[in-house]
């Protein structure tokens, strides 16, 4: 599904606050659909919007991404918005991973299909796409009529450039694990277990802790 001869690289942004297993199944799919070299995680850093709730420290979030994609060689954890100074627009990542991995490089940009649906919001729309390929991931019976008309609101030649997969995993939620944890319930099998054990060793999620950075990053979460 890649261009002959061309590396095909993943980037996968979002909170990650927590990152769970619809994070993990979705990139690995991709991976393997797309035939992708590797999975850039990019935890988000300085949002330009969406100041609608409390946000888990940078710092916390970043080590939850390493701990859960340490096991998999194909992934790997990048600190480019967490430590940008200012707000981090996706097409700002985008344009510094293109800068590092040389222009050769076929870059698709894993996220959420409702994230995608918004895509004629985001700041340079018409850039991102010109830079890399969406891969938008949906859970299954998502309705196929709602990417029509986001391809039906962008040029042609853009839509050929959005793709999707289907993710059973996508059931999972960020908001429903920190309200798990913040009512005493059960997280296992929801997230990686060095991760479950990291949440309950830092207290996080607790009603007293849940002190943080505000809004969401630059590149989209997909399951808040």
């Amino acid at each position: 599904m890649r261009a002959k001869g061309r590396r095909a690289i993943g980037i996968m942004g979002g909170t990650f606050d927590p990152i769970h297993f619809g994070h993990l199944v979705t990139a690995e799919a991709s991976r393997a659909a797309f035939g992708l070299e590797q999975v850039i995680f990019i935890p988000s850093g300085n949002p330009p919007h969406k100041h609608d709730r409390v946000v888990t420290a940078a710092e916390y979030r970043y080590l939850m991404t390493v701990l859960a994609t340490s096991t998999n060689p194909y992934f790997r954890v990048s600190r480019t918005e967490i430590d940008r100074v200012g707000p981090s627009y996706t097409v700002d990542t985008i344009e510094e991973l293109r800068d590092a991995l040389g222009p050769d490089a076929l870059i698709y940009f894993i996220t959420g299909a409702d994230a995608v649906m918004e895509l004629m919001t985001w700041n340079r729309p018409q850039e991102i796409l010109t830079q890399c390929e969406l891969i938008a991931a949906t859970r299954p019976g998502y309705p196929p009529a709602d990417f029509q008309r986001l391809r039906q609101a962008i040029p042609q030649v853009s839509a050929a450039r959005v793709h999707t997969i289907e993710v059973p995993a996508l059931a999972i939620s960020s908001s429903d694990i920190r309200r798990r944890v913040a009512s005493g319930e059960p997280i296992k099998y929801l997230v990686p277990e060095t991760v479950e054990q990291y949440i309950l060793k830092s207290s996080l999620y607790t009603r007293s802790t849940t002190a943080g950075g505000h809004g969401h990053g630059g590149l989209t979460e997909m399951w808040l």
